[in-house]
Protein backbone atom coordinates (compact mmCIF):
# COMPACT_ATOMS: atom_id res chain seq x y z
CA UNK A 1 0.00 0.00 0.00
CA UNK A 2 1.55 3.28 -1.49
CA UNK A 3 0.86 6.19 1.13
CA UNK A 4 1.50 10.13 1.04
CA UNK A 5 4.29 11.92 3.19
CA UNK A 6 3.37 15.43 3.80
CA UNK A 7 4.32 16.48 6.85
CA UNK A 8 5.47 15.01 10.24
CA UNK A 9 2.29 15.54 12.21
CA UNK A 10 0.35 12.99 9.97
CA UNK A 11 2.77 10.10 11.01
CA UNK A 12 2.06 8.10 14.66
CA UNK A 13 5.21 7.78 16.55
CA UNK A 14 5.37 3.97 15.15
CA UNK A 15 5.41 5.19 11.66
CA UNK A 16 8.14 7.52 12.26
CA UNK A 17 10.46 4.97 14.32
CA UNK A 18 9.58 2.33 11.22
CA UNK A 19 10.43 5.29 8.80
CA UNK A 20 13.56 5.80 11.01
CA UNK A 21 14.52 2.22 10.90
CA UNK A 22 14.18 1.88 7.10
CA UNK A 23 16.51 4.81 6.60
CA UNK A 24 19.33 2.68 8.66
CA UNK A 25 18.48 -0.38 6.67
CA UNK A 26 20.78 -1.64 3.42
CA UNK A 27 18.26 -4.42 2.60
CA UNK A 28 15.45 -2.30 1.70
CA UNK A 29 15.51 -3.93 -1.87
CA UNK A 30 14.05 -2.05 -5.16
CA UNK A 31 10.96 -0.78 -4.65
CA UNK A 32 11.06 1.60 -7.14
CA UNK A 33 12.83 -0.87 -10.19
CA UNK A 34 12.05 0.08 -13.57
CA UNK A 35 9.72 3.44 -12.56
CA UNK A 36 10.40 6.54 -12.49
CA UNK A 37 10.04 9.39 -9.52
CA UNK A 38 9.60 12.94 -10.70
CA UNK A 39 11.08 15.53 -8.14
CA UNK A 40 9.38 18.81 -8.93
CA UNK A 41 11.03 21.58 -7.92
CA UNK A 42 9.80 25.65 -7.63
CA UNK A 43 13.00 26.61 -5.31
CA UNK A 44 16.41 24.77 -6.21
CA UNK A 45 18.26 23.24 -3.50
CA UNK A 46 21.92 21.13 -3.46
CA UNK A 47 20.96 18.48 -0.58
CA UNK A 48 17.32 17.76 -1.93
CA UNK A 49 18.94 17.42 -5.24
CA UNK A 50 21.30 15.46 -4.64
CA UNK A 51 20.00 13.16 -1.95
CA UNK A 52 16.47 12.20 -3.90
CA UNK A 53 18.37 11.46 -6.43
CA UNK A 54 20.42 9.29 -5.43
CA UNK A 55 17.86 7.95 -2.72
CA UNK A 56 15.76 7.14 -5.94
CA UNK A 57 18.32 5.47 -7.43
CA UNK A 58 19.34 3.04 -4.82
CA UNK A 59 15.81 2.02 -4.92
CA UNK A 60 16.22 1.43 -8.37
CA UNK A 61 14.47 3.63 -9.73
CA UNK A 62 15.05 6.60 -12.44
CA UNK A 63 15.08 10.08 -10.36
CA UNK A 64 13.22 13.04 -13.35
CA UNK A 65 14.10 16.38 -12.12
CA UNK A 66 11.43 19.42 -13.61
CA UNK A 67 12.12 23.04 -12.44
CA UNK A 68 9.08 25.06 -12.35
CA UNK A 69 9.47 26.80 -15.83
CA UNK A 70 8.96 23.29 -17.77
CA UNK A 71 5.71 23.13 -15.74
CA UNK A 72 3.84 26.33 -15.62
CA UNK A 73 2.12 24.83 -12.64
CA UNK A 74 -0.82 26.72 -11.78
CA UNK A 75 -0.72 29.23 -14.82
CA UNK A 76 -0.12 27.06 -17.78
CA UNK A 77 -1.53 23.90 -16.17
CA UNK A 78 -3.68 23.73 -13.18
CA UNK A 79 -2.26 21.78 -10.48
CA UNK A 80 -4.66 18.34 -10.73
CA UNK A 81 -4.02 18.48 -14.42
CA UNK A 82 0.02 18.38 -13.83
CA UNK A 83 -0.53 15.59 -10.98
CA UNK A 84 -2.27 13.30 -13.45
CA UNK A 85 0.60 14.40 -15.70
CA UNK A 86 3.47 13.00 -13.30
CA UNK A 87 1.24 10.36 -12.21
CA UNK A 88 1.41 8.88 -16.24
CA UNK A 89 4.88 8.30 -15.83
CA UNK A 90 6.03 8.35 -12.23
CA UNK A 91 5.40 5.46 -9.27
CA UNK A 92 5.86 8.74 -7.05
CA UNK A 93 5.85 12.55 -6.70
CA UNK A 94 7.48 14.42 -4.77
CA UNK A 95 7.30 18.42 -4.81
CA UNK A 96 9.70 21.52 -3.13
CA UNK A 97 6.70 24.06 -3.33
CA UNK A 98 6.43 27.71 -2.69
CA UNK A 99 2.60 26.85 -1.04
CA UNK A 100 2.01 23.68 1.02
CA UNK A 101 -1.66 24.07 -0.78
CA UNK A 102 -0.47 22.51 -3.85
CA UNK A 103 1.00 19.31 -1.96
CA UNK A 104 -2.28 19.09 -0.90
CA UNK A 105 -4.05 19.34 -4.11
CA UNK A 106 -1.53 17.34 -5.63
CA UNK A 107 -2.10 14.33 -2.97
CA UNK A 108 -6.24 14.82 -3.29
CA UNK A 109 -6.12 14.51 -7.39
CA UNK A 110 -3.96 11.36 -7.79
CA UNK A 111 -3.69 8.02 -6.16
CA UNK A 112 0.14 7.84 -6.50
CA UNK A 113 2.03 8.66 -3.33
CA UNK A 114 3.44 12.17 -2.83
CA UNK A 115 6.14 13.71 -0.93
CA UNK A 116 6.99 16.73 0.49
CA UNK A 117 10.79 18.12 -0.20
CA UNK A 118 9.99 21.36 1.31
CA UNK A 119 7.03 23.44 1.48
CA UNK A 120 6.45 27.10 3.21
CA UNK A 121 5.07 25.51 6.11
CA UNK A 122 6.91 22.18 6.49
CA UNK A 123 9.84 20.48 6.19
CA UNK A 124 9.88 17.12 6.63
CA UNK A 125 12.37 14.91 5.19
CA UNK A 126 14.92 17.84 6.69
CA UNK A 127 12.87 16.81 10.27
CA UNK A 128 13.53 13.14 9.42
CA UNK A 129 17.15 13.45 8.81
CA UNK A 130 17.56 15.55 11.99
CA UNK A 131 16.08 13.22 14.45
CA UNK A 132 18.27 10.48 12.68
CA UNK A 133 21.29 12.18 13.53
CA UNK A 134 19.96 13.29 17.32
CA UNK A 135 19.58 9.26 17.68
CA UNK A 136 22.92 8.50 16.25
CA UNK A 137 24.78 10.80 18.31
CA UNK A 138 22.79 10.48 21.59
CA UNK A 139 22.12 6.79 21.21
CA UNK A 140 18.32 7.91 22.10
CA UNK A 141 15.90 10.17 21.34
CA UNK A 142 13.88 9.66 24.37
CA UNK A 143 14.68 12.50 26.99
CA UNK A 144 16.99 13.97 24.32
CA UNK A 145 16.99 17.84 25.17
CA UNK A 146 17.52 20.06 22.21
CA UNK A 147 17.44 23.72 21.52
CA UNK A 148 16.57 25.34 18.43
CA UNK A 149 17.68 29.18 17.99
CA UNK A 150 16.27 32.11 15.80
CA UNK A 151 13.47 31.74 13.69
CA UNK A 152 10.58 29.36 14.28
CA UNK A 153 10.42 28.28 10.55
CA UNK A 154 9.19 25.34 8.61
CA UNK A 155 12.40 23.45 10.13
CA UNK A 156 11.86 24.19 13.01
CA UNK A 157 8.18 23.08 12.67
CA UNK A 158 8.90 19.43 11.51
CA UNK A 159 11.87 18.96 14.11
CA UNK A 160 9.11 20.17 16.64
CA UNK A 161 7.01 17.23 15.67
CA UNK A 162 8.93 14.67 15.15
CA UNK A 163 10.44 15.15 18.87
CA UNK A 164 7.38 15.73 20.45
CA UNK A 165 5.96 11.92 19.15
CA UNK A 166 9.48 10.18 19.98
CA UNK A 167 9.77 11.83 22.90
CA UNK A 168 12.92 14.22 23.11
CA UNK A 169 12.47 17.86 24.70
CA UNK A 170 12.33 20.97 22.53
CA UNK A 171 13.26 24.71 23.70
CA UNK A 172 12.84 27.47 20.93
CA UNK A 173 14.77 30.72 21.64
CA UNK A 174 13.10 33.18 19.42
CA UNK A 175 12.52 37.14 19.47
CA UNK A 176 9.12 38.65 19.53
CA UNK A 177 6.97 37.30 16.16
CA UNK A 178 9.68 34.78 15.39
CA UNK A 179 8.00 32.08 17.71
CA UNK A 180 5.21 29.76 17.40
CA UNK A 181 1.97 30.77 18.10
CA UNK A 182 1.23 30.09 21.51
CA UNK A 183 -1.72 27.30 21.15
CA UNK A 184 0.98 25.53 18.45
CA UNK A 185 3.70 25.66 20.96
CA UNK A 186 1.79 24.17 23.78
CA UNK A 187 0.11 21.32 21.73
CA UNK A 188 3.40 20.39 20.85
CA UNK A 189 5.14 20.52 24.25
CA UNK A 190 7.47 23.21 23.46
CA UNK A 191 8.86 25.53 25.88
CA UNK A 192 9.62 28.84 23.91
CA UNK A 193 11.47 31.75 25.11
CA UNK A 194 13.21 35.14 24.20
CA UNK A 195 16.18 34.11 26.25
CA UNK A 196 19.30 31.68 24.19
CA UNK A 197 21.01 31.45 27.20
CA UNK A 198 17.83 29.71 28.93
CA UNK A 199 17.13 27.54 25.83
CA UNK A 200 20.68 25.61 25.62
CA UNK A 201 20.54 25.57 29.33
CA UNK A 202 21.76 21.27 29.68
CA UNK A 203 21.02 20.91 25.38
CA UNK A 204 22.88 17.99 23.99
CA UNK A 205 21.73 19.38 20.67
CA UNK A 206 21.74 23.09 19.41
CA UNK A 207 20.10 24.05 16.29
CA UNK A 208 19.85 26.60 14.28
CA UNK A 209 18.98 28.03 10.18
CA UNK A 210 19.45 30.85 8.24
CA UNK A 211 18.20 34.48 9.55
CA UNK A 212 16.89 35.10 5.57
CA UNK A 213 15.56 32.21 3.81
CA UNK A 214 14.48 31.92 -0.33
CA UNK A 215 12.11 34.53 -1.02
CA UNK A 216 12.49 36.46 2.13
CA UNK A 217 15.01 38.88 0.81
CA UNK A 218 12.20 41.87 1.12
CA UNK A 219 12.44 41.33 4.95
CA UNK A 220 16.58 40.94 5.07
CA UNK A 221 17.03 43.68 7.22
CA UNK A 222 14.41 43.30 9.44
CA UNK A 223 15.60 39.81 10.75
CA UNK A 224 18.96 40.33 10.32
CA UNK A 225 18.35 43.13 13.30
CA UNK A 226 15.75 40.80 15.43
CA UNK A 227 17.62 37.83 15.13
CA UNK A 228 21.35 39.69 15.65
CA UNK A 229 21.41 38.43 19.70
CA UNK A 230 20.78 35.09 18.51
CA UNK A 231 23.54 33.90 17.02
CA UNK A 232 25.02 30.63 17.83
CA UNK A 233 28.41 31.12 19.16
CA UNK A 234 31.11 30.00 21.47
CA UNK A 235 29.67 31.40 23.93
CA UNK A 236 26.57 30.23 23.63
CA UNK A 237 27.49 27.17 23.22
CA UNK A 238 29.35 26.85 26.22
CA UNK A 239 26.53 27.37 28.38
CA UNK A 240 24.58 23.82 26.65
CA UNK A 241 25.94 20.52 27.98
CA UNK A 242 28.87 19.56 26.03
CA UNK A 243 26.19 20.45 22.93
CA UNK A 244 27.20 18.64 19.16
CA UNK A 245 26.14 21.59 16.94
CA UNK A 246 23.14 20.78 14.27
CA UNK A 247 22.32 22.99 11.14
CA UNK A 248 19.61 21.91 8.32
CA UNK A 249 22.24 24.03 5.34
CA UNK A 250 22.91 26.52 3.82
CA UNK A 251 24.60 28.89 6.54
CA UNK A 252 26.38 32.20 6.95
CA UNK A 253 28.70 31.78 8.63
CA UNK A 254 29.41 34.80 11.15
CA UNK A 255 25.37 35.33 10.99
CA UNK A 256 23.24 32.93 12.54
CA UNK A 257 26.59 30.66 13.55
CA UNK A 258 30.45 31.26 14.13
CA UNK A 259 33.03 29.36 12.02
CA UNK A 260 34.39 28.24 14.97
CA UNK A 261 31.30 26.47 16.24
CA UNK A 262 29.57 25.49 12.33
CA UNK A 263 33.79 24.43 11.64
CA UNK A 264 34.63 22.91 15.28
CA UNK A 265 34.82 19.57 16.56
CA UNK A 266 31.31 18.74 17.93
CA UNK A 267 29.68 19.73 14.86
CA UNK A 268 27.55 16.85 13.16
CA UNK A 269 26.40 19.16 9.94
CA UNK A 270 28.15 16.83 7.55
CA UNK A 271 26.76 13.72 9.20
CA UNK A 272 23.34 15.40 9.47
CA UNK A 273 23.45 15.97 5.33
CA UNK A 274 24.36 12.78 4.57
CA UNK A 275 21.49 11.56 6.78
CA UNK A 276 19.35 13.82 4.07
CA UNK A 277 19.78 10.83 1.90
CA UNK A 278 19.20 8.04 4.39
CA UNK A 279 16.16 8.86 5.48
CA UNK A 280 14.94 10.28 2.01
CA UNK A 281 15.36 6.55 0.85
CA UNK A 282 13.72 5.17 4.21
CA UNK A 283 10.49 7.61 3.91
CA UNK A 284 10.32 6.80 -0.13
CA UNK A 285 10.42 3.18 0.83
CA UNK A 286 8.05 3.65 3.59
CA UNK A 287 5.54 5.05 1.24
CA UNK A 288 6.26 2.59 -1.21
CA UNK A 289 4.60 -0.23 1.50
CA UNK A 290 8.34 -1.12 2.41
CA UNK A 291 8.77 -2.63 6.10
Amino acid sequence: MSRDLLTLRDLDAAQLREILDLSTRADLGRPLAGKGAALFFQKPSARTRNSMEMAVVQLGGHPVYIQKDEVGIGTRETVEDVAHTFACYHALIAGRVMDHQVLDEMAAAVDTPVLNMLSDSDHPLQGLADLLTIQQLLGTLEGAKVAYIGDANNVARSLAEGCAKLGAELRIASPEGYGFPAAEADALGIVQTADPAEAVKGARIVYTDVWVSMGQDDEAAARQKALAPYQVNAALIAKADDAFFLHCLPARRGEEVTADVIDGARSAIWRQAENRMHTARGAMAWMMGGT
